[in-house]
């Protein structure tokens, strides 16, 4: 029997056949508990470097729980491998003259990028109340922020609405107040349709938030881990992204090539969307991260100082 292939029929174009790296990226990671975990996350770091991304950021811990560990990461991140450093600072549990101490240390150290964060309370599932004598929220903290020295900020956006918000409503109205005080970006909390974005970054629009909002992309290390994530943060798991994922918790080399996939097609689906901005949570690992850049086009490039090159190679590197 003969099969006819019909060649005259539009095929689709491959998943990032117009890929071409030409976009930003940035990369978050978490503070290490030790010194081992520094080191690994070091390592991390090294490795993803070549990807030049705009900044890195290390997460504030709930209740500022890992205060001293992030800012060591913050500047070890910055003096080891070069890399923008972005220090996440919340206003949970801490008065004002706290949080300013911290960011006045900051700015001493070279760090001139901070995410702005209301934060979470120490206790799971604890309703959020502000410290007596500090920030209220997370527009009063870039406002005090903007006022100690003129660091870049980033702020936190929720494209299926925070759930302390009451509605996607109040929680744009939020948005609004932070971008207002002089916030310089937003990133995304994670989620798992590129329409999920679009509408969000429609709606933002429509608000009058004219900042950057970069899509947060996570990529599934581990499914059990995914789910407490989806709960804390309010984000809606597809029963599909369930059903791919279900059962890889004890096949890690399966469900990385899952995962990789599933996080290849949102970014695919962003990109050919217009998205040029993406920041991932690595997780403090560095592999599903860079293969998904990989996929977008982005090549590494040498990080290595002018000065440290060998002779012959400044000449070329410079043109002559």
């Amino acid at each position: 029997m003969s099969v006819r292939v019909d060649i005259d029929r539009p095929q689709p174009a491959p998943l990032f056949a117009a890929a071409a790296g030409d976009i930003e990226i940035s990369f978050e990671f978490f503070p290490p508990k030790n010194d081992a975990g520094m080191t690994a996350l070091l390592a991390t770091a090294t490795s993803l470097a070549p990807l030049d991304p705009r900044f890195v950021s290390v997460t504030y811990g709930a209740g500022g729980s890992t205060r001293g560990r992030t800012q060591e990461a913050v500047v070890q991140l910055a003096q080891q491998t070069g890399l923008a450093a972005a220090a996440h600072l919340t206003c949970v549990g801490a008065s004002r003259a706290e949080v300013d101490a911290i960011a006045h240390a900051y700015w001493l150290a070279g760090i001139r990028h901070i995410v702005a964060l209301r934060g979470d309370m120490p206790e799971p599932g604890q309703p959020y109340a502000p410290h007596a004598g500090g920030y209220a929220n997370a527009a009063e903290l870039v406002a005090g922020l903007k006022r100690i020295a003129p660091f870049e900020i980033s702020v936190a956006a929720y494209p299926e609405c925070h759930p302390d918000s009451c509605d996607l409503a109040a929680d744009l109205d939020n948005l609004w107040r932070k971008v207002d005080a002089g916030a310089d970006r937003a990133i995304t909390q994670f989620f798992f349709a590129a329409d999920t974005f679009f509408r969000f970054r429609d709606l933002a629009a429509a608000r009058g938030i004219d900042t950057a909002i970069v899509p947060g992309i996570l990529p599934v290390a581990s499914v059990a881990q995914l789910r407490r994530f989806a709960q804390s943060c309010g984000t809606t798991i597809p029963p599909w992204t369930d059903r791919l994922l279900d059962g890889l918790d004890e096949r890690p080399a399966a469900r990385q090539l899952v995962a990789a996939a599933i996080a290849a097609d949102l970014t695919a689906a962003l990109y050919a969307g217009g998205v040029r901005q993406f920041h991932f949570y690595t997780l403090n690992r560095a592999e599903l991260t860079y293969a998904i850049c990989h996929l977008l086009g982005v090549r590494p490039i040498d990080r290595m100082p002018a000065d440290a090159m060998p002779a012959a190679e400044r000449v070329c590197a410079s043109g002559a």
